[in-house]
């Protein structure tokens, strides 16, 4: 009896350890990101068979919308919901609620105020000319301030931690939070003043794909990692083969980055670096696949029911596409036709929404219901956003690798290019329909979710 009570008072009760109130709140802005990021990409989508529908005001070019659909679904969707559902998963890995959790009442504002602030200014045309780091050196430093302190949380966090073990998500959220801070420094502080020319393209290579493998694939680890196995009720495959995606991450993703300046006169050493370290992702791909569908081993008869279960597992099979294909096109003789063509954009959609957006979205749809303390408003509405979501990805994954294999070959073989831009136009038009799919998809699960916040109390099954 002693030694039970013992256990009860090391291992408290999780729902004690969270602060409801500032997780809703991330949540609650990661919905609104949601909702606008994808929003302003369809519409200015529409801008590729329609180029003159939005009219000619400079605010609603192109050039001035792109920015903040990319920083939109980077630093607003992703990272917000990211960060929230960090303050649900770490109390529950460690034990003890988060050191300083006080902090993020405030956090939350200043890092959605100040992208608010730097998606006003990209409207009104300041803009750094660095992809993923277009916004203004103000925001810039509150971005690197909100991930500085809260990488700071959490690593207390983890150091004060009750439980011995460390799980794979918190090896994984470390990576994340840690790389992460070295590498706004490069890309908010040092690329924007301090390099030229040739070496300001190879480190903004380098950059760009920090932020995608070093920021949002393994914040993208911690939440499958910790919700998969949470929402189907079956331990992770193999603790094994997670350390090997971890470290075969950490060891293979920083030199990556080169591999989108093939044929340019970056150093054919580093170019070529980047060609081996690409393929040898495979390794990391592989690894965490296969712990997530071997985790489904004995949970599949329920799989339909299971609506968290289903995001997670489709961003996965979106996850192996996508990185399918952006190894291959690290290869010389494959990039030569889908270089600077929509391939690359389909490998972009694939992965960074397709996959990691989606299971952000898979974790908000397993927290947000327990927040509320009451099941899903609508499991059928929950499904259709689902399919919406699925369908929508998926069409406009094939649609534009199509698009890019045909724009590629078509300056391969010397078409004119006015010839090859005509010959394309359809499958911008689709790639626009698949945008108003995913778009009313989540839509309707936005709608979904605040309709479970609202509603009537109701007991949790």
């Amino acid at each position: 009896m002693a030694e039970a009570r013992a256990e009860q008072a090391a291992f408290p009760d999780p729902d004690t350890l969270i602060d409801r109130a500032l997780i809703l709140k991330w949540l609650y802005w990661g919905l609104f990101w949601l909702m606008f990021a994808p929003s302003v990409g369809v519409t200015i989508s529409g801008l590729f068979n329609f180029p003159d529908y939005l009219g000619t005001s400079e605010y609603l070019t192109f050039g001035r919308l792109r920015p903040l659909h990319v920083n939109g679904v980077i630093f607003g969707a992703f990272s917000t919901l990211f960060i929230g559902l960090c303050y649900y998963v770490l109390p529950r890995l460690c034990g003890v609620p988060v050191w300083k959790a006080s902090w993020g009442h405030g956090l939350v504002w200043l890092w959605n105020l100040g992208l608010l602030a730097g998606m006003a200014a990209m409207l009104l045309g300041a803009n750094q000319g660095l992809e993923a780091s277009e916004m203004p050196l103000a925001v810039d430093i509150v971005i690197f301030l909100v991930i500085g302190l809260c990488t700071v949380q959490f690593l207390v966090t983890i150091a004060q931690r009750r439980e011995p073990q460390l799980y794979v998500s918190a090896w994984y959220l470390i990576g994340a939070f840690v790389w992460t801070v070295m590498n706004l420094v490069l890309g908010s502080f040092i690329l924007p003043f301090g390099l030229q020319g040739i070496n300001s393209a190879a480190f903004h290579g380098l950059f760009i794909h920090y932020v995608v493998g070093l920021w949002i694939t393994p914040a993208g680890y911690v939440l499958i990692y910790y919700f998969l196995p949470a929402s189907v009720q079956n331990p992770i495959y193999s603790h094994k083969l997670s350390l090997i995606g971890f470290w075969s991450l950490a060891l293979f993703y920083p030199f990556v980055g080169i591999h989108h300046y093939l044929y340019s006169p970056i150093a054919d050493w580093a170019e070529t670096l980047a060609i081996i370290t690409s393929m040898l992702l495979i390794v990391p791909v592989w690894t965490v696949l296969q712990n997530f569908f071997g985790t489904m081993i004995g949970r599949w008869h329920r799989f339909s029911e299971n609506l968290p279960a289903k995001f997670l597992i489709m961003g996965s099979l979106m996850y192996l596409i996508g990185c399918f294909q952006g190894s291959t096109e690290a290869l010389r003789s494959i990039q030569q036709p889908t270089h600077f063509s929509d391939f690359v954009i389909s490998h972009s959609h694939l992965t960074v929404f397709g996959t990691f957006v989606v299971w952000a979205i898979g974790g908000m749809v397993y927290v947000l219901p327990r927040l509320a303390g009451r099941p899903l408003w609508s499991p059928l509405l929950g499904n259709w956003s689902f399919w919406l979501i699925t369908c929508g990805i998926s069409l406009m994954g094939l649609d534009l690798t199509m698009a890019g294999l045909q724009q590629g070959h078509s300056l391969m073989d010397g078409v004119e290019w006015l010839d090859a831009l005509v010959a394309i136009r359809p499958y911008w038009f689709v790639r626009t329909l698949a945008g108003i799919s995913m778009d009313i998809g989540m839509s309707l699960l936005v709608y979904n979710l605040m309709r479970t916040v609202l509603s009537a109390p109701a007991r949790m099954p």
